[in-house]
C-alpha cells in the first residue's frame, strides 16, 4: 500500500467518503475564520445552519447503527437525514460567511463527497437489511424528504444518549455553534 501523497490521492479517488466529515469541518472553520459576513447574508444563513444542526441531532438520536433499520423519526422522510443536515448547514455557513466563493466551494464538496457516500451507505444497508431496506428505499428518497412519512415503527423514540454515544452529535453541534459565533463576531 503506498504512503504519503500517493496514498492520499488513492484514498480521495477510491475511498473519499472517509474524508467527508473532515472536509466539511475544515470548510466550516475556513469560512468562519476568513468570512466577511454581511448582515443580510449572515441572517439568511443562520436559519439554514440551525435547521441543519437540528436535523442532524434528530437523526442521530434515531439511528440504530447496524442493529436495526431506522425508518422512524427523520428516516421516515428521507434515507440519509444526517447528510441532509450536513448539506443544509454547509449551505448556511457558505451563505452566512459572505464569501463569494463559499457557495461554489461547498457545492463542489457536496458533489465530490455525497454521491459516493450515499451509494456506499445504501449498499451497506441493503446488504444488512435486504427486504426491509428494499421496501423502505422504494418509498423514501435518499436526500429529498418526502412530505408524508414512511409507515411508523414502534419503539422509535429519540434518545439524547444514543445521539451522544453513536457519534458525539451534541458535542459536534456545540462546535458548529461555536464557529457560527466566531462568524457572528466578524459582522461589521
Amino acid at each position: 500500500m503506498p504512503f504519503g501523497l500517493e496514498r492520499f490521492l488513492a484514498d480521495i479517488r477510491y475511498h473519499r467518503e472517509r474524508f467527508r466529515q473532515f472536509t466539511g469541518f475544515c470548510f466550516v472553520i475556513l469560512v468562519s475564520v476568513v468570512g466577511r459576513p454581511k448582515e443580510f447574508l449572515f441572517y439568511a444563513g443562520v436559519p439554514l445552519i440551525l435547521l441543519g444542526i437540528a436535523v442532524r441531532l434528530w437523526a442521530s438520536g434515531h439511528v440504530k447503527k447496524n442493529k436495526a433499520l431506522a425508518t422512524d423519526g427523520p428516516y421516515a422522510y428521507v434515507r440519509h437525514p444526517q447528510y441532509v443536515g450536513n448539506i443544509t448547514l454547509g449551505f448556511g455557513f457558505a451563505l452566512a460567511s459572505g464569501l463569494w466563493w463559499g457557495l461554489p466551494l461547498f457545492l463542489g464538496i457536496v458533489l465530490l463527497f455525497y454521491p459516493p457516500a450515499v451509494h456506499k451507505e445504501d449498499e451497506k444497508l441493503h446488504k444488512a437489511f435486504e427486504k426491509d431496506w428494499e421496501k423502505w428505499s422504494a418509498e423514501t428518497r435518499a436526500l429529498l424528504p418526502r412530505l408524508r412519512p414512511y409507515q411508523r415503527v414502534r419503539g422509535g423514540d429519540w434518545s439524547f444518549m444514543q445521539s451522544l454515544r453513536q457519534n458525539g452529535e451534541p458535542i459536534i453541534d456545540l462546535l458548529l455553534l461555536f464557529w457560527l459565533y466566531i462568524l457572528f463576531l466578524r459582522l461589521p
